[in-house]
Order: C-alpha cells, then sequence, then structure tokens
C-alpha cells in the first residue's frame, strides 16, 4: 500500500540535506499514509505498550507501526516450537545488527507458545536489559515480567566470574593449583611462584575469559537441576570474533587437557619411584581424574553445539554488502566446526519508496542489491531466509517484543 515519507522534523531547506545525512537519521523520518488510512496490514495498535515496561508512563498511546512488509510467507516457527525436548537457539552475526532484539522477541514467542525459556546473554556489553526495559544484571536468573509461561533471563557477568577465580585460586593460599604441581613433582616451584606474590595479575582476565565463563554455563545448563524446567534455550551471542572463540573453546580446552594428562603421565612414570616414597599417587590420580571429567564436559559441550536435532545457529545481519560479506565468512567458520546453520535473518529492511525521498531511496537500492548479493552467495544462498523490517519505533518492553517476534518468526 503506498504511502509517503516525510521529514517530520525538518524545515524545506533542509531536506536536499537528508539524502546525505547517516543511516542513524532515519529515526527524523517516519512514514504516513497519503490517501488512504494505514500504510501496512501489519500495522496494530499498543494501548498498553511499554506502560508498563517503560520506566515513565507515556501522556497518550502508543502506538507501533511497521516501516517495511515483513517476509512473504515464509514458515520457520513451526519446526522451531514442536516438540518438548530441550532445543538450545544460539543467535549471532556482526555488531550492531539487532541480535539481542531478534533473541529476545524469539525468547518471548516460545514462552508465549508455551515453553518454559531461558534467554541468555553472553556478550560482555549486555543488552538484553534494556531490550526487556527491565534490570537483568547481576548474573543470576531473573524471571521476567509479561510472557504467558515462564521466561527468565541470564546476563553472564564477567566481573562477578572474574571474582570467583580470583577467590578460588586464593582460597587456602592457592592450594588448589600447589596440589595440582605437587602431584607433578613441581610443588617447589609453586612455592617459589607464590613468594612472587602474583595475584595481581588476575586483576585483568585473560583472554577468552568471556568465553570459558559462557562455556561453565552451558555445561551447567546440562547438568544442574536448576535449569532442567527449560525447554528452550536462547542465546544472545557476541560479536563474530567472540562468538567463534565460545564455539571453538571446547575443542581447543579438550586438545590441551589431553597434551596435559599425557606430560602428566610421562612425569609419573619418570618419576614413580620418588613420588611412591613421599605418598603422592593419591594427589596425582586425582588431579588426573579432575582433568578427565572436565575433559569429559567439554566433550558433551563440544557435541551439544554440534548436534542438530537440539541445536541450531541463526545467523542475524543486515543488508548492506559489508554485513552480508561478514555474514558468510561466518557461515563458513560454523560450517567448520560443524556447528548446524538453517536460517539467516536479514534485519531493518525498508519498504519500496513511493515518494520524493531520495535518501530513502538510495538506501533501499543499496539494500536490494545486499539482497541479491545473498542469493548468489554460495555460504548463504541455501538458508532460509527471513526478512525482518526496519520498524518506527525502538523495539523495548516484552509487549514490543511480542510485535516484533510476531512479524520475524512466523
Amino acid at each position: 500500500m503506498a504511502s509517503r515519507c516525510v521529514a517530520s522534523a525538518l524545515s524545506p531547506p533542509l531536506h536536499s540535506f537528508a539524502a546525505r545525512i547517516s543511516i542513524a537519521s532515519l529515526g527524523w523520518f517516519s512514514c504516513s499514509p497519503k490517501t488512504r488510512p494505514e500504510p501496512l496490514s501489519i500495522t496494530r495498535s499498543f494501548s498498553d505498550v511499554a506502560l508498563s515496561a517503560s520506566r515513565k508512563p507515556l501522556a497518550k498511546s502508543l502506538k507501533v507501526r511497521s516501516v517495511a512488509t515483513p517476509a512473504e510467507g515464509v514458515a520457520v516457527f513451526d519446526d522451531m516450537v514442536s516438540g518438548t525436548e530441550r532445543k538450545y537457539y544460539m543467535l549471532g552475526g556482526k555488531g550492531g545488527v539487532g541480535k539481542t532484539s531478534c533473541a529476545a522477541s524469539l525468547a518471548v514467542k516460545f514462552a508465549n507458545s508455551g515453553h518454559p525459556t531461558l534467554v541468555v546473554s553472553t556478550d560482555p556489553a549486555h543488552s538484553l536489559s534494556d531490550s526487556f526495559a527491565q534490570d537483568l544484571a547481576g548474573g543470576t536468573l531473573v524471571p521476567v515480567e509479561g510472557p504467558d509461561a515462564p521466561l527468565f533471563a541470564l546476563e553472564i557477568n564477567p566481573e562477578n566470574a572474574r571474582e570467583e577465580f580470583r577467590s578460588a585460586a586464593q582460597r587456602n593460599g592457592g592450594t588448589g593449583v600447589k596440589d595440582f604441581m605437587d602431584s607433578m613433582g613441581l610443588g617447589m616451584l609453586a612455592e617459589q611462584l607464590g613468594e612472587l606474590k602474583l595475584g595481581e595479575l588476575l586483576d585483568t582476565p585473560p583472554p577468552g575469559l568471556d568465553e570459558a565463563i559462557a562455556i561453565s554455563k552451558v555445561m551447567q545448563f546440562l547438568e544442574s537441576q536448576e535449569y532442567r524446567m527449560f525447554t528452550r534455550i536462547v542465546f544472545d551471542t557476541a560479536p563474530t570474533g567472540h562468538t567463534l572463540r565460545l564455539l571453538s573453546l571446547p575443542d581447543f580446552l579438550d586438545a590441551s587437557i589431553g597434551k596435559i594428562l599425557k606430560l602428566k603421565q610421562k612425569i609419573a612414570s619418570a618419576t614413580s619411584a620418588i613420588k611412591s616414597v613421599f605418598g603422592q599417587e593419591e594427589t596425582q590420580q586425582d588431579a588426573a581424574d579432575k582433568l578427565e571429567h572436565l575433559r569429559e564436559r567439554m566433550i558433551k559441550v563440544r557435541e551439544l553445539f554440534r548436534d542438530t536435532d537440539s541445536t541450531e545457529f541463526v545467523i542475524v545481519t543486515i543488508p548492506t554488502v559489508m554485513a552480508v560479506s561478514e555474514s558468510s565468512r561466518l557461515h563458513a567458520s560454523l560450517k567448520k566446526e560443524n556447528v548446524p546453520v538453517k536460517r539467516l535473518i536479514v534485519n531493518q529492511i525498508l519498504p519500496p519508496s513511493t515518494s520524493d525521498c531520495k535518501f530513502c531511496a538510495m538506501k533501499r537500492k543499496d539494500q536490494m542489491r545486499a539482497l541479491d548479493i545473498i542469493q548468489g552467495d554460495p555460504e548463504l544462498s541455501h538458508l532460509t531466509l527471513i526478512q525482518a523490517p526496519l520498524v518506527d519505533m525502538e523495539i523495548r518492553g516484552v509487549p514490543a517484543l511480542r510485535f516484533l517476534g510476531d512479524i520475524i518468526w512466523k
């Protein structure tokens, strides 16, 4: 249906300048019908939207209107919602493409379809709290207010985890580390390192700590009774580089632990006579057992990431050539890690322009070119394409997320 795009905050002399401003300025534009009552069939009124979610009540009713048509009849949600066995959905892609909004809307959709759902943010720069308009910080399970079925959110807090890491390392004078090094015949070296007082190094988290913490949470999801109730777990992942490290970490740890165990066996066989005198065989075996147990847990996580029946990675992108190129590389990397990918969400798509808005027409042309690239890309062309529209308001709070979810997850 035809609509007219007008600059609501620009004077006529500035109108020609609008074509040169950045995409961030789209907030200055609103689309209104020229002669017909509503521009799109998916327009719906939300008089109650965000009155409970926002911190300040609105003086007038809030109306959410899509500025672009939704995907054309792509049924994606039926198989996602079917079955009561637990399933994991990981949403990832380039920074700033709307991963959090898509993940949060999917979680709300699952909850409203009867699934007890957990949505987890593994991105150190958390924005789940902003999406739900609710404080979810603290690194613990927080119930989300609004959905029909139980919905909980968890923002993994690297600061808290780092403190736990430091406390564990310093507890009892670091005896855990010393016992392990004792078992390898390196107790004297442990004492010397302790005298150097290197604890301040822990003030700076080592590279990969965020991913290691996320892996530990995944292990809890698999093993802890606390998480047994959830039949759907949605991950709002960090930008591409962090996510790939997260997915490759189980392989890395498995290989590393294997090397440590082999080295330990060689040291043990070379020094078994000395160790038997000091009665350290039991400590050595305990340490080896703990490492082997950790290795088994890493294998479980790796298998989970690659299980096509229980796990799916959904790539989220926007219709720009740069974002599509990164998404293509991401899928190639995921395929190398044997992580199952079925769907590609292209977010923030503009409608066809029927007005004299040159800026809108130029952006639409660029977006169509990006969509054409997807159709011809060997990494992306076979994925189920979900076109998500650009909407004319900020998606914030459960009612708005429900609205977005009804458009994307059909």
